[in-house]
């Protein structure tokens, strides 16, 4: 490698940096001028999209620009799927209480239903807001979608997990990071697994 090479590389690799902090500042900014309630499911579908968009190519897009597009085209509805799938995760947990507190009086199937239900439910978790950064579609198509994805591409399911998990962990050990590259971090790497079947998917119907 030429010098002329590492300067490049170097180059790509410093950009990048400074593009994911961008991203994870961005993001804290508008989940905050939200009230978190109204800014946080926005201002995640936004990072999705901008993390969406340098992965396809587009590195010389206006960061801020683009992301403040996205925030408000998405507002309305990444919040109706947001909170209708934090209220319906609330509701898991308290079953989750009710059953820890009863397990001994509840036939085996209760808890296995249950766990069957939150299997499903991570999977659209984890699949749904990709969906929605990448396709413009209904609601029943996006829950399908992911469930059917999740359940096909389960390799990407779990690889998307352990990558939110990890961020998470690291991040809570070096608590510095988290205004810098914790969101940003997370959302590039699940957006570009996810990427990875989308591609192909559209590959097949076009």
């Amino acid at each position: 490698m030429n010098g002329a090479q590492i300067v490049s590389s170097l180059d790509r690799i410093l950009r990048w940096i400074v593009q994911l902090a961008v991203i994870n500042i961005l993001w804290f900014y508008y989940t905050l001028l939200g009230l978190f309630v109204g800014g946080v499911f926005p201002a995640t579908l936004a990072a999705l999209g901008l993390s969406r968009k340098l992965i396809m190519g587009n590195t010389d897009i206006n960061l801020w620009k683009t992301f403040k597009q996205i925030y408000k085209e998405e507002f309305i509805r990444s919040n109706l799927i947001g909170w209708c799938l934090t209220v319906i995760g609330g509701i898991l947990y308290l079953n989750y209480l009710a059953i820890e507190r009863s397990r001994e009086e509840l036939l085996f199937v209760i808890p296995f239903a249950f766990y069957f239900i939150l299997f499903f439910y991570i999977i659209v978790v984890i699949w749904v807001f990709p969906l929605l950064a990448h396709y413009q579609t209904t609601w029943f198509s996006y829950i399908r979608n992911a469930i059917i994805i999740g359940l096909t591409k389960i390799h990407y399911t779990l690889a998307s997990g352990v990558m939110v998990f990890t961020v998470i962990y690291v991040s809570l050990d070096f608590p510095g990071l988290i205004p810098f590259f914790s969101v940003s971090f997370a959302a590039i790497g699940c957006m570009w697994l996810s990427m990875q079947t989308f591609v192909k998917i559209d590959e097949q119907t076009s």
